[in-house]
């Protein structure tokens, strides 16, 4: 026996089930793929100095997020560089020499805070389904572009989130993005700048982050959704008449 046909309405329904279906995944695929540590500033600009914001969203839906270490490259070394009191967090820093020593303000440098490390106190840290920022404030900042800070974020059970992939102009997004912060203006113009990252995100994933592409990816969703729902229509209709002639 041959299987019975799908009456109009019946197939119309199966087709907007799997449109919604779609329009969820798109969602879920937009949304997740911004949730990721990131970096912006709104004063950062190349040769000066400004504050640096990283913005860290815990991912884990069972642990918290209790550590966050930050890396600062040998070319991105700067003079000064200090942290932001967190309430319920420790921070550290680690320097380290450089190769070759730098002039600044006619001071000779030959050491630079290489690793900023923010650890929760005890039974702290940023619980599932939150977020935190925490700051950096110094410079000058190198002339240069862009600026990569290389991070690992610690959850409560032990695992580790190394957000290091460097990002290639023109090359797909890494899976797991270090922050980069983009430089514009310089120390003698209007001082404005900026801040993203790796695809700025959260997540991210910004300085607040950009959500640009994941409300991109939503309109495109929507769109054809309304244009999905307005073929079943049509389509419905057409079986409605040529069922009654």
């Amino acid at each position: 026996m041959s299987p019975t046909p799908l009456r109009p309405p019946a197939r119309a329904g199966v087709v907007l089930t799997a449109l919604l279906a779609a329009l969820v995944a798109s969602v879920v695929v937009a949304t997740g793929a911004s949730a990721h540590v990131t970096v912006s500033s709104d004063d950062a600009t190349a040769g000066g100095y400004g504050k640096l914001t990283f913005r860290v969203p815990n991912e884990s839906d069972t642990a918290s997020t209790v550590a966050l270490r930050i890396s600062i490259p040998e070319e991105q070394a700067m003079a000064s560089l200090r942290a932001q009191p967190v309430p319920g967090w420790t921070v550290t820093t680690t320097s380290s020499q450089l190769a070759d020593p730098v002039a600044v303000h006619g001071q000779e440098i030959s050491d630079y805070v290489s690793v900023v490390e923010f650890r929760a106190d005890a039974g702290g840290g940023i619980a599932p389904g939150q977020f935190q920022e925490f700051a950096l404030s110094g410079g000058p900042f190198p002339d240069a572009g862009t600026l990569t800070f290389p991070a690992v974020q610690t959850y409560s059970d032990g695992t580790e989130s190394a957000w290091i992939e460097p990002t290639v102009a023109g090359q797909e997004e890494p899976e797991s993005p270090a922050p980069v912060l983009s430089l514009t203006g310089d120390a003698a113009g209007d001082g404005a700048a900026a801040g993203t990252t790796t695809a700025a995100g959260e997540h991210g994933h910004g300085g607040p982050v950009s959500n640009e592409p994941a409300g991109l990816a939503l309109f495109l969703a929507i769109l054809a959704l309304v244009t999905g729902v307005a073929g079943v229509v049509l389509g419905y209709r057409a079986g409605r008449r040529t069922v009654g002639s």
